[in-house]
């Protein structure tokens, strides 16, 4: 019975050291982009269909997986959905004019939120 209890003992500390090797906790969304967040000082956070983990926020329906790396796998690249253009507070185009959802042609913009900034192609 001791040995059972000590390599239980032994096997949980394996795995602890090797959670502590990770530095970084990346989500993968279903476009396949990636954003890694620190672990030294990570929360967690879901409310409602979100899911905020550091200064990231997520929407749980589209996360495919969550890992452990060693190294920043954030992409930068993510899709802007209509919900993030509704919570748009200023959308500026490239010359730096000002201009709103109904005026937006063809090219590049630059889209606010409250909470992050977004380069936006419309093609």
């Amino acid at each position: 019975m001791k040995k059972i209890v000590i390599i239980m003992m032994a096997l949980v500390g394996a795995l602890t050291v090797q959670a502590e090797e990770y530095a970084y906790l990346t989500f993968e969304t279903t476009d396949g982009a990636k954003a890694s967040v620190d672990v030294s000082s990570l929360t967690l956070t879901i409310s409602g269909k979100t899911m905020t983990a550091g200064s990231q926020t997520f929407v749980l329906s589209n996360l495919s997986k969550m890992y452990f790396s060693n190294t920043d796998e954030t992409t930068g690249i993510e899709e802007i959905t209509s919900e993030t253009l509704g919570e748009a507070t200023d959308i500026y185009d490239l010359h730096g004019h000002q201009v709103t959802k109904d005026q937006m042609k063809r090219g590049v913009y630059i889209v606010k939120t409250k909470t992050r900034t977004y380069k936006m192609i419309v093609k």
